[in-house]
């Protein structure tokens, strides 16, 4: 079965044809240059871009896997969490495509992405586990009893760390987003400047 999976949670366009495990194509158009104007993700000018630029992604990734629309058997599409213009854009395109395809939709949650993504790279991976979840605009520690099955056990209780590091940039005045610059400035750093304790759970 050909799959088509459309992420739009935030500020890149996403899409990526699957056959079974096997990926056959996977393109993400991203909205960095559009948003580091004002120094972070604008959510209705991200919505905007999302639909300029899904249609041509979808027809391009088809055209990589030399596919037609016929040939889907199933559209995915995150359904959360995330900005919800930004969303609703890939919602819609995906409840579309799949009722005239006539096609099962499944929606799919974003922060289960996060930790299914891992198993793409490491196979053997299995539960129970515990997954950090880092991202742009989560961070969480995830109990995963088994596949399906979350308990969040720690997050964040104001920023997560994406949000924190483009704020810090922000303020000193790096470029958004500011993690790889500020990256680029720990390679420069000494590690034993400041004694920091080790944190104890």
């Amino acid at each position: 079965m050909i799959v088509l999976g459309i992420e739009t949670s935030c500020d890149e366009t996403s899409v990526a044809l699957l056959r079974g495990e096997e990926i056959l194509t996977s393109l993400v158009y991203s909205q960095v240059d559009l948003h580091s104007r004002y120094g972070g993700v604008v959510p209705e000018v991200a919505s905007r871009d999302h639909l300029r630029k899904l249609p041509p992604l979808v027809e391009e990734a088809l055209r990589q896997a030399g596919l037609e629309l016929a040939h889907l058997g199933l559209v995915g599409v995150t359904q959360g969490p995330g900005l919800v213009g930004p969303l609703l854009v890939g919602l819609s395109y995906a409840k579309g495509l799949a009722l005239a395809l006539e096609v099962p939709l499944l929606g799919v949650n974003h922060l289960e992405a996060h930790i299914f993504a891992h198993k793409l790279a490491h196979p053997s991976v299995e539960p129970p586990l515990v997954a950090l979840i880092v991202s742009g605009g989560h961070t969480s520690l995830v109990h995963v009893p088994r596949w399906g099955s979350y308990r969040e056990v720690g997050t964040t209780r104001d920023d997560a760390a994406g949000e924190a590091l483009d704020k810090f940039g922000r303020l000193i005045g790096l470029p958004y987003p500011a993690g790889p610059a500020v990256d680029e400035l720990a390679q420069e750093g000494d590690p034993q400047a400041i004694p920091f304790p080790r944190p104890m759970i």
